[in-house]
């Protein structure tokens, strides 16, 4: 069920008739995060390179592809070369086709076989417009859009078992996916919490200014080690509570989370202090920890 529920994560969240539009801001040279005005549909990253465009995730389906497309136009004509998704959720890749349809298309070979399957059933989301990975990789690729590169990486099992995070290093900028949601609790996939917490360390040792969260408002450094820090507090809450011996049920009960209480929370889509506390607990119970 939170496989299920994770891999529609947010998806059916409408954006609100008072919502503003998408924002595009500029977080380095030729380097653009575009938050999306629809929280069920991810944000993007972009990166103009002398001949060709790098997206990194491509929203929900046709209509938030082209709110994408139409802000990447605002800044270049040059062609979408390169789409990096940063994993199968279909809010991450609903627009691959219409952002990138001669794009190359990059993702972990995890993320790729995943994605073939969510195009056996097309219903999964309306509208969407999936392409699957041309390009795939088992731990790292740099890719050259001169004069600028992106580094793209798998950091292990985390939010689920194919993430990738791009790096630019010039920008000082790392687009993050659903591995860093700014002041919300994530849906959990089929990941690992001792792994992200490992992934969001290694992040927080590069020199970045601007952190680009798969949802939600822009990030600093500082906003996404404290979104470490509550998956760190929360793990060693739970792991303190699981050598005692306590049920989940325990466990769910008694976690305390009182300096993340602004954190967004969607019981609906088991993504709140006490589903990501049972989700932790799960793992630790298969010995993922």
């Amino acid at each position: 069920m939170r496989r299920a529920i994770a891999a529609g994560w947010l998806v059916a969240l409408a954006c609100a008739p008072a919502c503003a539009a998408p924002l595009v801001k500029q977080i380095g040279e030729r380097l653009y995060a575009y938050i999306s005005d629809n929280d069920g549909s991810a944000n993007s990253t972009f990166l103009v390179g002398s001949k060709s465009i790098l997206v990194v995730d491509t929203g929900l389906n046709a209509v938030e592809a082209n709110k994408l497309l139409a802000a990447i136009r605002g800044v270049s004509p040059l062609p979408v070369g390169y789409i990096v998704n940063t994993h199968y959720h279909p809010d991450h890749q609903g627009g691959n086709g219409v952002v990138g349809p001669s794009a190359v298309i990059i993702s972990t070979g995890w993320t790729r076989e995943h994605t073939l399957a969510l195009l056996k059933n097309p219903a999964v989301v309306p509208g969407a417009q999936f392409r699957p990975a041309d390009v795939t990789f088992a731990d790292k690729l740099t890719l050259h859009l001169d004069p600028y590169t992106a580094e793209i990486y798998f950091p292990g099992k985390a939010h689920t078992s194919g993430d990738a995070i791009v790096y630019f290093p010039q920008q000082r900028a790392v687009a993050m996916g659903d591995l860093f949601l700014n002041r919300s609790s994530p849906a959990m996939d089929q990941g690992s919490a001792a792994t992200w917490i490992k992934a969001l360390d290694r992040v927080l040792q590069l020199p970045i200014s601007a952190a680009v969260p798969g949802h939600f408002e822009l990030g600093s450094k500082e906003d996404l080690r404290r979104f470490r820090n509550y998956l760190s507090d929360l793990y060693e809450q739970v792991a303190a509570l699981y050598r005692q011996g306590a049920s989940v049920e325990k466990v769910r009960a008694s976690i305390h989370m009182d300096a993340y209480k602004d954190f967004r929370q969607y019981p609906k889509y088991e993504a709140t202090f006490a589903d990501n506390a049972a989700s932790i607990y799960e793992q630790m119970s298969r010995g993922d920890h």
